[in-house]
C-alpha cells in the first residue's frame, strides 16, 4: 500500500534559509526543476504529479517554508526521481533537468516597477525576520548557562549509554556504508511555527519523547543516539532544530522502527499510546529545584526570547503578504497546468 510522507528540507532560521535537499536526492537518477517565478504554479504542477504517483508509489512530499498553501516538492525513492522547485534547486545536484514552464504558458512573465518593490519587500522583511530569530538565539543561549550549571553530566551521559544499550541489544552490526538524511520537521512559516511531528511518529513501533530545559542536553543525546545507529550500520533520519539548525530535534531509525525527538515547546507532545515514553532531563540531571531558584531570571530571559520569536514570525507574515501580491500578478490556466504535467510526466523513466 503507498503512503504519504511530509517533511521540511527548507527552514527559516536563526542562520537564515537553510537546505538539506542534497542529502535527501543523493544519487538519484532524474532531479526535474520547475523554473518560473509563481510558486503557485510551481505548486499546482506538484500536486498533479502526487494526484498521478499516489496509488502507484511511496511518495516524500517536501512542504514549503513559504507557508501551507505551497509546496517545494516531491521525492519518488522507488523510481530515483524528484521533482523540485527551482527555489530550494542548488548547484550541487546530479543529474538535474531545469525546465522553464513559462515555455507552456499563453502570457509571458509580466514586470513592473511595483513588482520589483514587492520582492524587494519580501526579501526585507523576510532578512529582518532571519535577524529576530538569531537576536532570539542570543537570548535563548542564557537560559542554557542557567541550567548547565545545575547538571550532574554523569547521570546525563548513563543514562544516554542505557538508552544506546537498550536500543540496539538485539540488533547486529553490519559492515555496510550508512545514509544520513537531514531534514526539519516543522520551521518558522507565514502561518506561524509549524510541524509535521504527529505525522511522523503516528505508525512507528518505540517513541522517545525527551524532556527538559534549554541546555539539559537533548540535542548531544541525540547526536549520541545518531553516532551509535551509525556505527553500528543502520541509516538515520536527523531531523535539526527549526531555531538553532546546529542542534539536533529528532532521530528516526527507520530499520529499527524507532525515534527520539525533542518534545518541548513549540513542538511538546505526549505519549499517546503503547511503545511511547518519556525521558526527562531536568528531573534526572538537574540539582533539584533549580527552576525555583533562578525563577525570575527564567521568566525573563523565556519572555525576551519569545518576544523576539513573535516578531520574527510577524516579519514573515508581512513577507507572506508581498508573496501574495506578487502571485496575483502571475496569469495561468487549468489547461496550461495540465500540459506542463503531462510534458513532465512524458520524461520521467519509471
Amino acid at each position: 500500500m503507498s503512503s504519504k510522507k511530509y517533511y521540511y528540507v527548507t527552514g527559516n532560521t536563526a542562520e537564515g534559509l537553510v537546505n538539506f535537499l542534497p542529502p535527501n536526492v543523493e544519487n538519484f537518477n532524474q532531479i526535474i526543476i520547475l523554473k518560473h517565478p509563481s510558486h503557485q504554479l510551481k505548486t499546482a504542477v506538484l500536486k498533479n504529479i502526487i494526484k498521478t504517483y499516489e496509488d502507484q508509489y511511496n511518495l516524500e512530499i517536501l512542504l514549503s517554508t513559504l507557508g501551507n498553501d505551497f509546496i517545494e516538492g516531491v521525492i519518488i525513492r522507488e523510481i530515483s526521481v524528484v521533482f523540485i522547485m527551482d527555489r530550494i534547486a542548488s548547484g550541487d545536484l546530479g543529474a538535474a533537468i531545469e525546465l522553464d514552464m513559462n515555455l507552456f504558458l499563453n502570457e509571458e512573465v509580466p514586470s513592473s516597477n511595483e513588482m520589483i518593490e514587492a520582492r524587494k519587500n519580501f526579501d526585507d522583511f523576510t532578512n529582518m525576520a532571519y535577524e529576530n530569530f538569531k537576536t532570539g538565539l542570543q537570548v535563548h543561549d542564557e537560559l542554557e548557562g542557567i541550567f548547565i550549571a545545575e547538571m550532574d553530566f554523569d547521570s546525563a551521559n548513563r543514562i544516554t549509554e542505557e538508552l544506546i544499550d537498550d536500543l540496539l541489544k538485539q540488533t547486529k552490526k553490519q559492515d555496510r556504508k550508512v545514509h544520513v538524511s537531514h531534514r526539519l520537521f516543522g520551521t518558522n512559516t507565514v502561518d506561524g511555527v509549524v510541524n509535521e511531528v504527529p505525522h511522523i511518529i503516528e505508525n512507528l513501533a518505540t517513541v522517545i519523547h525527551v524532556k527538559g530545559r534549554a541546555g539539559t542536553g537533548k540535542s548531544t543525546l541525540m547526536k549520541k543516539v545518531s553516532v551509535a545507529c551509525q556505527e553500528h550500520g543502520l541509516d538515520v533520519e536527523l531531523y535539526h532544530c527549526s531555531f538553532d539548525p546546529n542542534s539536533i530535534d529528532m532521530v528516526l531509525v527507520p530499520d529499527l522502527d524507532f525515534c527520539i525527538f525533542d518534545s518541548t515547546d513549540p513542538h511538546e507532545f505526549f505519549p499517546e499510546k503503547s511503545g511511547e515514553k518519556i525521558i526527562d532531563l531536568y528531573e534526572e540531571t538537574v540539582t533539584p529545584g533549580t527552576d525555583e531558584k533562578y525563577a525570575d531570571k527564567i521568566y525573563e530571559v523565556n519572555r525576551n526570547y519569545k518576544s523576539y520569536m513573535k516578531k520574527g514570525v510577524q516579519h514573515l507574515k508581512k513577507a507572506g503578504n508581498y508573496l501574495n501580491s506578487l502571485e496575483e500578478n502571475y496569469s495561468f490556466s487549468e489547461s496550461e497546468i495540465n500540459k506542463i504535467t503531462t510534458f513532465i510526466l512524458d520524461k520521467v523513466v519509471t
